[in-house]
């Protein structure tokens, strides 16, 4: 499929899997990423990985002026999948200005230039954050979105309000919400995966650097949640399943399959791990027994999400193959790669 797709944010962790599985169905992309959260390496592994070179610009989506220039010079575009933000839940509860200025602004600015160009298709990067703390398990894409338990999560939810109350008054523009679970793992030719600057803020880049020796221990936050085990549960999906999620999510509004020109999906396994579970997972691929400790509990962290996939596996045609072992495998495989020398 020979269009010309842009993927904001595409040199990050999901986008850049993304790029690759786009590329590897036949679509020309172009990326926009400002570097805060990633590197210009990442480039030259997409290319190595797919053959092709994607075109790159760096711009800073906060900046009106770049946005409207950039879809002056780009008005071919066919689709946009929207992944640039700002994404940790614990760092959004001390820095919430940062977050809403990050995730808000760009997400506007970009609808206003869709709307003077033919082909509107939009694919907005959401998460099971905006559910909050679900009364009911799994969670279903028709639950009661209560209250953000934090920042982050608020600017995903008011995001998905941003642009359904964009589609209820422009009927040109298409757009899905793909609301994720937690997405771990990396390509198996181990040339991208996820890799965070300073301090991980997620659990599994975490769990691979103190393996490897990065880190020192581990410390996971909470040890007496109601759960089995008393740590957090959550739906862990392999990154790669998660990308060829947003290349069929593409195709369908291209194709015009969609049902409403809003549409709404959970991304997960439908089964939810906890963080013990986790641990446990990678000591098993890797053989290293991991050393951790038990801290207090995070501020916006909820008890438990795990996803109903049925609608996804239903209406998209898609469900996830990989397992939370080879998800780890995977993301160990990277974190070796990218330490080599140590």
């Amino acid at each position: 499929m020979n269009k010309k797709i842009l993927v904001t944010g595409g040199l990050g962790y999901i986008g850049s899997h993304v790029v690759v599985e786009l590329q590897n169905e036949g679509f020309q992309v172009i990326v926009i990423d400002n570097l805060s959260n990633s590197s210009m390496d990442v480039l030259d592994k997409i290319i190595e990985i797919t053959g092709i070179t994607p075109l790159f610009e760096k711009i800073d989506l906060r900046d009106k002026n770049m946005v409207s220039d950039f879809f002056k010079r780009h008005s071919d575009i066919y689709g946009v999948i929207h992944f640039a933000a700002s994404k940790a839940v614990g760092e959004s509860s001390n820095n919430p200005l940062k977050y809403y200025e990050n995730n808000i602004s760009p997400l506007v600015y970009i609808l206003q230039q869709l709307e003077k160009i033919k082909d509107q298709n939009f694919i907005f990067s959401s998460s099971c954050t905006v559910y909050g703390q679900a009364d009911k398990l799994p969670i279903t894409e028709d639950t009661l979105l209560k209250k953000a338990e934090s920042p982050y999560g608020n600017t995903k939810k008011i995001g998905e309000q941003i642009i359904e109350d964009t589609c209820k008054i422009n009927n040109n523009l298409n757009a899905i919400s793909l609301r994720y679970f937690n997405p771990i793992g990396a390509h198996s030719s181990a040339k991208i995966g996820e890799l965070p600057i300073g301090i991980p803020q997620n659990l599994v880049p975490f769990v691979t650097q103190t393996g490897i020796g990065i880190r020192e221990e581990l410390s996971i936050f909470g040890k007496d949640y109601p759960t089995p085990d008393g740590t957090c549960i959550r739906d862990y999906i392999h990154v790669v399943d998660l990308a060829k999620a947003h290349v069929i999510a593409m195709k369908r509004i291209i194709l015009k399959d969609n049902s409403d020109n809003y549409e709404v999906f959970n991304l997960g396994t439908g089964k939810g791990s906890s963080v013990l579970e986790v641990v446990n997972a990678f000591e098993e691929i890797s053989g290293i027994k991991l050393n951790y400790i038990f801290s207090e509990r995070r501020a916006g962290d909820i008890v438990a999400a795990f996803a109903d996939t049925q609608k996804a596996n239903k209406i998209l045609g898609w469900k996830s193959e990989l397992s939370l072992n080879e998800a780890m495998l995977s993301a160990w495989e990277w974190e070796k790669k990218i330490n080599s020398n140590i």
